[in-house]
């Protein structure tokens, strides 16, 4: 009897960044402003000792709350900003509901305050017993008088996606099945089960944060690098260069 052989499908090419430039992008920083100038030097040292390419920095959103330096991480991200056009800001759900706190919501303001923004207050100069007594009316009121408004715009203007080469860069994820110009503001910053359960091609490999794993979340469809560097000290870096990937970490 002969037998039959079915033909294997060829192996799939690995995802590129391109040749032409490098990225490294971060996980949320969430206020940890001690942690992110560790990993810039990691960063700088890392891309130092490759040959020269122009090189990317891409923050995955959530730069604020939580952590005790929020106010002074967002001076460093427009100080950034100001230096080089190769840095880029992808919009996290924490910058978008304290955006919308810092511009009058109270509805926002008291959510704000339940996600860790009690914290990123008390950056700004409102101590946590004054801020924990205040009404939700009373916070927003106070956001609107005392929040530098040039923070409030710099956030708002982050980007919602980015896409290079082969990788897609947001926040939460995307929707499966739904093409990226579908796509709502909702589910970028705030998706969770729906994608990370996904196990299908994206058409990118996407890189994200938002969903907080011990160690970086590596899927053939996704790579999670928000590592909760608020509580555990350890923010996290991919870097990227044509098929390469690798993983930097305070």
């Amino acid at each position: 009897m002969l037998k039959f052989l079915r033909r294997r499908e060829a192996p799939r090419p690995l995802p590129s960044l391109g040749e032409d430039r490098r990225v490294y992008a971060v996980g949320d920083i969430h206020g940890r402003l001690d942690l992110f100038d560790q990993l810039l030097e990691l960063i700088e040292r890392d891309d130092a000792r490759r040959h020269p390419l122009p090189c990317h920095l891409i923050l995955l959103g959530d730069l604020v709350d939580r952590g005790p330096h929020s106010a002074q991480m967002v001076e460093r991200a427009m100080a950034l900003q100001d230096a080089t056009e190769k840095v880029h800001f992808i919009k996290g759900n924490h910058e978008e509901v304290f955006v919308s706190a810092a511009r009058g919501s109270s509805q926002y303001a008291g959510y704000c305050r339940r996600i860790g923004g009690v914290q990123t207050l008390a950056s700004y100069g409102l101590d946590v017993g004054s801020s924990e007594r205040m009404t939700d009316e009373d916070v927003a009121s106070w956001m609107l008088n005392h929040v530098p408004r040039s923070h409030v715009d710099f956030l708002d203007r982050f980007e919602d996606m980015l896409t290079m080469g082969d990788y897609l860069f947001v926040h939460a994820g995307i929707r499966p099945g739904l093409p990226l110009q579908a796509q709502t503001a909702a589910d970028l910053h705030w998706i969770r089960s729906e994608f990370l359960n996904h196990r299908g091609d994206h058409g990118y490999v996407v890189v994200h944060g938002h969903s907080i794993t011990t160690k970086v979340d590596e899927k053939p469809n996704r790579v999670g690098i928000d590592t909760g560097a608020w509580s555990s000290g350890k923010l996290t870096a991919v870097g990227l260069q044509g098929t390469e990937r690798w993983f930097l970490q305070t």
